[in-house]
């Protein structure tokens, strides 16, 4: 029992000295958002703010930071939407409907998720170009739709599905578009938490295509913008620091939002019957 006890307390030590390492970085964003350039890289380091300042907020908003802003929730919440429509069906069909060719369609799935992103940046960029969305929202947006992640995602949680509610619903008339809408949506929802974190955090921190993609200062997202400061400023640590701290409010309060269904979706995701 003694022995059982002290694994016990070993195991919490070990666990809270991780998450004091994970989360400092992020505390010392946000306190030196509020700290001028002197004592942000002064030696020994000022790990609290004694004389707190909004002065580097100001600078900040000088520049079109919220523009920047606005443009990147805009573009997470947009993918977020549309990877959770179409990664829903897609992963749905592939795991409860049978049709010639499923398992080819599946494994190429898997490749794909391997492909590293920079191999098909060029016919990428060509093609958003031909259809004139380059350098515009969408350039970063359609991309994300088809994110093979998302349906493989999906497809897992689609399997835990009892077949016999899919076909008492057929047997009741309900549609294909009945069915899904309203017996296969409400039974995965956990599932749409899981991956709209997932997307939401993915396209938040897209940072390479989001360079690529977007040429425009107005067009910039708040990864690019806080970049482009950093060459401006002659790396205004306090300048930068708050423009990270401005970036990371949507990911905590999007996966404040999605906990609980994030927490449920893993678990329902583990679980197969």
């Amino acid at each position: 029992m003694n022995i059982r006890k002290g694994t016990s307390i070993a195991s919490m030590i070990l666990l809270i000295a991780i998450s004091l390492t994970f989360i400092f970085p992020f505390y010392w964003i946000i306190t030196g958002a509020f700290k001028l350039q002197k004592v942000a890289i002064q030696i020994p380091p000022e790990w609290f703010p004694l004389t707190p300042t909004l002065a580097n907020f100001e600078k900040l908003f000088r520049q079109p930071a919220l523009r920047w802003f606005f443009n990147s929730v805009f573009m997470s919440i947009a993918s977020m939407v549309f990877v959770l429509i179409t990664a829903s069906m897609a992963g749905y069909v592939l795991a409860k409907k049978v049709f010639t060719g499923r398992k080819i369609i599946f494994t190429l799935l898997i490749c794909a998720m391997a492909l590293p992103k920079q191999v098909v940046l060029v016919p990428l960029v060509r093609i958003m170009d031909f259809i004139m969305l380059y350098n515009t929202p969408w350039s970063v947006i359609l991309p994300a739709v088809g994110w093979p992640f998302g349906v493989f995602l999906m497809k897992q949680f689609s399997e835990t599905l009892p077949s016999e509610i899919l076909e008492a619903a057929r047997i009741d008339g309900a549609g294909e578009a009945k069915t899904f809408i309203e017996i296969v949506c409400p039974i995965i929802k956990p599932a749409f938490g899981a991956l709209a974190i997932f997307t939401f955090i993915s396209t938040w921190n897209d940072y390479f295509l989001q360079l690529i993609m977007l040429v425009s200062r107005n067009n910039f997202t708040i990864s690019v913008g806080v970049a482009t400061l950093q060459a401006e400023m002659a790396t205004d640590y306090g300048l930068i620091m708050a423009g990270a701290a401005l970036g990371a409010v949507p990911i905590v309060a999007i996966f404040v939002a999605f906990q609980k269904y994030f927490t449920n979706g893993i678990t329902m995701g583990a679980v197969k019957g």
